[in-house]
């Protein structure tokens, strides 16, 4: 089972994929918004090519917790993304999602004008990786049976 992440934005929707055990996030493209109905109709052609069950979406929250317009928005595409496909759609924290591709690429040396290209992808990456972290099974003595303190 595959899930999305997405990082909703005014202009964009990044978008990234889990691998088929859940363990790592994998940025796959950004897109460009047109319309609900073509945002929808995009979102819909990548669930298939990709195999995916449900949607991680990002919820921008203020740094104190609060609801702003754009969570309320996201709320709202939430609700409409998981009538269209069908799909389960969770609503992530992404506090700082952003900030932490940015800080990446920009350690990584990466060009302005490509930073630009994939920052809303890189943004859904961060947002997955962590729901899927939360969300890793653990053993029966709660630990993440994965994880290996020699590195």
């Amino acid at each position: 089972m595959r899930t999305f992440g997405l990082d909703y934005g005014t202009k964009t929707i990044g978008v990234a994929v889990s691998d088929g055990l859940g363990l790592t996030a994998q940025a796959v493209t950004t897109v460009r918004r047109t319309s609900l109905k073509g945002d929808l109709a995009e979102l819909s052609r990548l669930v298939k090519e990709h195999e995916v069950t449900r949607f991680v979406l990002g919820l921008p929250l203020n740094m104190n917790g609060t609801e702003g317009p754009r969570a309320e928005a996201s709320r709202k595409f939430a609700q409409v993304l998981e009538s269209a496909t069908g799909l389960p759609v969770e609503l992530w924290d992404e506090r700082l999602s952003t900030v932490a591709a940015q800080r990446t690429l920009l350690e990584a040396d990466v060009r302005r004008e490509k930073r630009r290209e994939v920052i809303d992808q890189l943004a859904a990456q961060f947002i997955l990786q962590g729901w899927l972290d939360a969300h890793r099974p653990k053993d029966a003595d709660g630990y993440d049976d994965n994880y290996d303190p020699e590195g």
